[in-house]
């Protein structure tokens, strides 16, 4: 068994839900719910890396570069539209390189106040067998990038592809990020184990992302507006108790297609039609928790460990 405890890499704490200091949001929320695009950049020919392969079938394989390309010409602007008639900004985890291929997207973000964090710098580059060295230059040139496209220092973090490195938190910490998303274990923000400096974790759901409910479990587009729902319902119902987050991670190239875009709208209005619900980003969520929360979060697991 203590073999086995060492495989944990101890990110976080284990707080069960029922005991953990209350969390309240302005105004007396029940939910912060937040939207999050992924608006990427996907190469034909990216380069290789040993652990992974970005396509499936040989390169270049131009039918996923082109499916997904249809999200920055098309979707996000269907999509955007969408989130505009229900006044709800986007916080974009961003993949940078959109900065340099389709500048207008960025503008449009910009202009709506939207919160850009980063996904990277492309899609198919992962963090996989990066060094310390590779990793650090890969967030000084994204923190670098939203600061020139946007104005904006970095607050948040999604890995590419979902990938990390053993050090990719505590660099994190070391950047000033405050929030990562690439850890799934909570339905409220919670402190991230860093070996110096602050950082939490924002719920960012793979149970409410378009990707694995709409491509990868094939349900239909009212299906997946019927389960944003019922995820929404069962929150706002847990949340008159103590405060929850919930966050619906989206892709143009999915839920922008025609199809698509009319359930999704009225989820969205379904949602925001609620009192008591904080329309909000993931910097503002993460900035209001650190000031009212994460103090006496962190002294409550620090009690539990018994420190």
């Amino acid at each position: 068994m203590a073999s086995e405890m060492k495989r944990d890499p101890g990110l976080y704490d284990y707080s069960p839900l029922f005991d953990r200091p209350k969390i309240t949001w302005p105004n007396g929320a029940r939910v912060a719910f937040w939207v999050a695009p992924n608006i990427e950049f996907y190469e034909l020919e990216p380069p290789n890396n040993p652990t992974r392969k970005p396509w499936a079938k040989p390169i270049p394989d131009v039918v996923p570069y082109a499916h997904r390309d249809y999200g920055n010409r098309v979707g996000f602007w269907r999509m955007m539209e969408a989130m505009d008639a229900a006044g709800i900004r986007g916080s974009v985890s961003l993949n940078v390189a959109v900065c340099e291929h389709h500048p207008e997207v960025i503008e449009a973000c910009v202009e709506r106040g939207w919160e850009l964090f980063s996904h990277g710098i492309y899609n198919t580059r992962y963090t996989y067998n990066m060094t310390e060295a590779q990793e650090r230059a890969m967030m000084e040139d994204v923190i670098a990038t939203i600061k020139r496209a946007s104005g904006q220092d970095v607050a948040g973090w999604l890995s590419p592809s979902l990938t990390n490195t053993p050090q990719t938190m505590d660099l994190l910490a070391e950047y000033g990020i405050k929030y990562t998303c690439d850890l799934f274990h909570d339905d409220q923000p919670q402190p991230v184990n860093v070996s110096s400096g602050k950082l939490i974790s924002v719920p960012y759901s793979l149970e409410m992302n378009d990707i694995p409910v709409l491509s990868m479990a094939g349900n239909t587009s009212r299906r997946y507006a019927e389960i944003l729902k019922a995820n929404f319902d069962q929150l706002y119902e847990e949340g008159a108790e103590s405060g929850r987050v919930m966050c619906i991670p989206l892709h143009p190239f999915l839920i922008g297609q025609p199809h698509r875009i009319g359930p999704f709208a009225e989820v969205l209005q379904y949602i925001t039609g609620h009192d008591d619900v904080w329309v909000t980003t993931g910097r503002e969520i993460a900035d209001y928790y650190y000031e009212h929360h994460y103090d006496t979060v962190a002294a409550a697991l620090k009690a539990k460990r018994g420190g």
